[in-house]
């Protein structure tokens, strides 16, 4: 095949990945940009929403769809639950301290692989694709489930960007981000909104692991590369900022893609880090974050 054609196939695998990493980066955002901590547990969200997956898949059992389309609905608002819980008992009784709660989610991020580990075990399942037709271009053939991955992506993305910014519930969130101390003086349950998008922040990492566990199959270890890349997106395109964070998730997840083609995956996650690097030298804020006054 010529370099024409392998670059295009180095493309769709770096869109895949990007698709994916955009979704599962915005919920880390989102829950900085609102709530001003860092969730270090989040890539076991990740995993457990692929865990999830796996259970219900094989719960529903009879065509691969089936299960497919009940793990997509029922496996993010289970881990959503999780998150809110983990919310009430531990983040609030420490009041959302920034250094606490990193101590915390640290915590969490071992308690939630542990019983994983106890209840599903260590081994590596799949979960079936609903579908796996071949999209054949001129030069190779393609995944119709991977370019489902990429659309269903962006629609949700979409989903997110129409919430925050035509809702009322978006409104509230970006006051509460804003400022606490006002929100609050308008009669905002602040406690009720760190809740929610800790919840929808676990919700949409959940999303995107059930989205690529038919790619990628569940394990109880999966969720540290989505944390590393979710924190690499994260910082490069601005800390709270979602267009940054979607930005920055299509320039790592496509480089990280092309590059793991033509060279190895290692070389992608070395060239990721000297980018935070240089970010943080020339842009601290990130390229679409704001600097503080």
């Amino acid at each position: 095949m010529d370099l024409g054609p392998y670059l295009l196939l180095a493309s769709l695998e770096g869109a895949v990945q990007a698709a994916v990493l955009a979704l599962t980066a915005v919920g880390l955002s989102l829950v900085f940009g609102v709530m001003r901590i860092v969730n270090v547990a989040h890539g076991e969200f990740f995993m457990l929403g692929a865990v999830f997956a796996w259970w219900i898949a094989t719960f529903f059992g009879g065509h691969p769809a089936i299960g497919f389309i009940a793990a997509l609905l029922i496996a993010p608002l289970l881990t959503g639950l999780v998150a809110v819980i983990v919310d009430w008992f531990v983040l609030k009784r420490l009041e959302y301290d920034p250094e606490g709660t990193i101590v915390a989610t640290i915590g969490v991020l071992y308690i939630i692989q542990q019983v994983v580990l106890m209840t599903y075990g260590p081994d590596a399942r799949p979960v079936e694709a609903p579908f796996n037709h071949r999209f054949y271009f001129p030069w190779f053939g393609y995944s119709s489930y991977k370019l489902f991955v990429i659309a269903a992506a962006i629609a949700i993305l979409i989903g997110v960007w129409m919430i925050m910014a035509k809702t009322r519930i978006g409104l509230v969130l970006r006051a509460t981000q804003l400022d606490r101390e006002t929100a609050t003086a308008f009669g905002i349950e602040v406690n009720r909104i760190y809740a929610l998008v800790f919840g929808l922040g676990a919700a949409l990492a959940a999303m995107a692991a059930v989205l690529i566990v038919p790619i990628q199959q569940a394990h109880y270890l999966m969720g540290g590369d989505p944390l590393l890349l979710s924190f690499i997106v994260v910082i490069i395109g601005g800390l709270g900022s979602l267009r940054g964070t979607v930005v920055a998730a299509a320039l790592i997840g496509m480089s990280d893609g092309i590059i793991s083609v033509f060279f190895t995956p290692t070389l992608a996650k070395i060239l990721a880090t000297l980018l935070v690097a240089m970010v943080l030298v020339y842009r601290p804020n990130g390229l679409f974050g704001t600097r503080s006054a």
